[in-house]
């Protein structure tokens, strides 16, 4: 078997600029997907009929769907459904911040429940507003609750990114694959691709130990 592994290295510069897009990508969903997921939580509580049905359904449909398809919708459905033309890369975004908004939706909505209910109780006792007592009492304690619950979804996320080199956005999978359908060196590309991710995903996978250690709740 002939092998060149010099290719990784005459590749370096496209593999990171992959690599980078892999990192924006992941950053950017979580950080609308966080608020999002928030919102759809609260909506699901909600006592409004309408906002809890709207919340439902948003959840429901976007956590049953695999994320492969809602990137396939995203990007052929929704400019024609929209009459506008988005670029990959937003058109990945879009579909990433739905997917993970649904699951973040369910982990806050979780997390809120696990609060003892005698809390919300006491805090309207004394006087405050059910907003009040959602913001200032169940939200905080809530929020160190699922941290770790965030945190494997972050790892997740980060992973999953690679799927969205199915509609031609440069992060680091389709970068590698560009390379190998470029050079033909299938075994050197994909070695590559792996340890490039081994090399980002191991240091975030210790760091969620850490966290599940550190705020995991113990009862």
């Amino acid at each position: 078997m002939n092998l060149d592994w010099g290719i990784i290295w005459d590749s370096r510069q496209v593999l990171l600029q992959g690599a980078a897009m892999t990192v924006m990508l992941t950053v950017v969903t979580m950080a609308l997907a966080v608020p999002g997921g928030m919102v759809l939580a609260l909506m699901r509580l909600s006592s409004n009929r309408v906002a809890n049905g709207v919340a439902v359904a948003i959840v429901e449909f976007f956590r049953n769907l695999p994320l492969i398809l809602v990137i396939y919708w995203a990007f052929y459905v929704m400019p024609m459904a929209l009459d506008v033309q988005f670029s990959a890369v937003t058109t990945a975004l879009v579909a990433l911040v739905l997917n993970v908004s649904a699951y973040n939706s369910e982990t806050f909505r979780a997390g809120i429940n696990s609060i003892r209910k005698g809390q919300m109780e006491a805090a309207l006792a004394m006087g405050m507003s059910r907003r009040q007592a959602m913001f200032k009492v169940l939200v905080p304690q809530a929020a160190r609750r699922i941290l770790p619950v965030l945190a494997s979804t972050w790892i997740s996320l980060f992973k999953d990114t690679s799927l969205v080199s199915v509609i031609a956005v440069s992060e680091l999978a389709y970068a590698s694959m560009q390379v190998r359908a470029q050079s033909f060196r299938v075994l050197e590309m994909l070695t590559a691709m792996a340890v490039i991710y081994w090399l980002m995903g191991y240091p975030q996978a210790k760091l969620v130990d850490w966290i599940h250690r550190k705020y995991g709740v113990k009862e």
